[in-house]
């Protein structure tokens, strides 16, 4: 069954008549995306891809008895009394002893070099006293299997070591490569569509003049886009104008589609009716500060049923927090990553109050600072530098309008 188009109302110099909950959001968005088909990829290209399936090895490793140290291959017996062991031979790297030890004999081995006939331990150099050349002794007896890797000891045949969706870091490159796997199946990386509106917007690089401002949104969207795993496109530029935002919004080619400005309520922000003719706009505004002005939808494109896209408030912190709280989910989505924020949390308590609004989720940037988590106050949605003054934020849960001083909250920092 098909879902229902939402009635677009039009909330430019009207204001919103009403706002979705933050929960209402996650739950549509968590129901309607999916991770992106597989595609094969090669080993040197793997880093930070996620598994699209189980990863298990058709083969030991190591698939021979091989030496864990330097030293001689002897039989254990022959360590426990001081009599002189004759050097019969020496093993090397894919250079093995081709003969059969026998009791009284040792073999000059080197590490990683498979274990002769007949040896059952390994004698390390610094517990073997050299006679002369052709004779050694033990200083110190060795048990059988001492020093000694096992078949499969590292990698069993048959054994799963990867399993499905595991996001592959440089290690587990390396364990493909020793049981000799060179593509495997991962998700695909979205490509995500930066759509950057407002003719007051200069590209970055470029230095504030007169009336216009540089876009600060576009680079923070790249880096959090390819943070999370995705592709980043090049980024458009596009004028207050209706049937140019319309049009760019139908013709991008992406996985994902992410529309900064024009979506709140002034006679400029066209972006919600744009995308409310092209496809579905699900939301449009949610009970958030900041980022109230958010906008999710669907398009219908050629290779895509469900395309999800954000219209982002062109606030530098109103943007982050958007992409942070949704967009950002939905790229780790698609590319077969965890839905969870990927920062990491921490307990500790307020130095201050914060207060709030009940029925509306709070984004507050904080420090911590002595074991206390200290809110940033006055810092509004467009002052971007309280999110670099910041360690982290916290979020006030919808059904609070405060939290005290001294109470126990969960940060998220930005940095590590």
């Amino acid at each position: 069954m098909s879902t229902p188009t939402p009635p677009f109302f039009d909330v430019r110099m009207q204001g919103f008549r009403n706002r979705a909950t933050v929960a209402e959001v996650l739950a549509t968005l968590d129901s309607r995306v999916v991770a992106l088909p597989a595609e094969t990829v090669e080993l040197c290209d793997l880093a930070g891809r996620v598994l699209a399936t189980p990863v298990s090895s058709a083969v030991d490793v190591p698939g021979f008895e091989r030496a864990a140290m330097d030293g001689y291959a002897i039989c254990a017996e022959d360590s426990v009394s001081p009599t002189p062991m004759t050097v019969v031979g020496e093993a090397f790297p894919a250079r093995p002893y081709t003969g059969h030890v026998e009791r009284g004999q040792a073999v000059r081995i080197t590490t990683g070099a498979p274990i002769p006939d007949g040896a059952d331990a390994v004698l390390m150099a610094e517990f073997a006293s050299r006679d002369s050349d052709a004779c050694v002794s033990a200083t110190a007896p060795v048990v059988a299997g001492k020093h000694i890797v096992r078949v499969g000891e590292d990698v069993a045949k048959g054994r799963e070591v990867l399993p499905a969706g595991r996001q592959l870091r440089p290690q587990d490159l390396g364990l493909l490569a020793s049981i000799g796997v060179s593509r495997v199946s991962v998700h695909r990386r979205p490509r995500v569509a930066v759509l950057v509106t407002g003719n007051e917007l200069l590209p970055p690089g470029s230095r504030p003049e007169s009336f216009r401002i540089v876009d600060s949104n576009s680079p923070i969207l790249a880096a959090l886009v390819a943070r999370d795993g995705g592709e980043p496109l090049p980024v458009r530029y596009l004028p207050d104008d209706y049937n140019a935002v319309r049009d760019a919004i139908r013709e991008t080619d992406a996985d994902l589609i992410l529309v900064t400005g024009g979506t709140s309520v002034g006679t400029e922000d066209h972006a919600p009716r744009a995308v409310a003719e092209v496809g579905e706009l699900t939301f449009h505004g949610v009970a958030l500060r900041p980022a109230g002005p958010l906008g999710v939808g669907f398009l219908s494109s050629p290779g895509h049923s469900n395309l999800p896209l954000f219209l982002l408030p062109g606030n530098p912190v109103s943007c982050l927090c958007a992409y942070d709280l949704f967009a950002g989910r939905i790229v780790r989505r698609l590319g077969g990553r965890a839905w969870e924020l990927p920062y990491r949390r921490i307990t500790a308590p307020l130095a201050s109050g914060i207060n709030s609004v009940v029925d509306r989720v709070d984004y507050v940037r904080v420090k911590v600072e002595n074991g206390l988590v200290l809110p940033i106050l006055g810092s509004g949605a467009s002052n971007l530098s309280s999110t670099v003054t910041a360690d982290g934020f916290v979020l006030v849960p919808h059904e609070r309008d405060e939290l005290n001083a001294g109470e126990l909250v969960e940060v998220w920092l930005y940095a590590g």
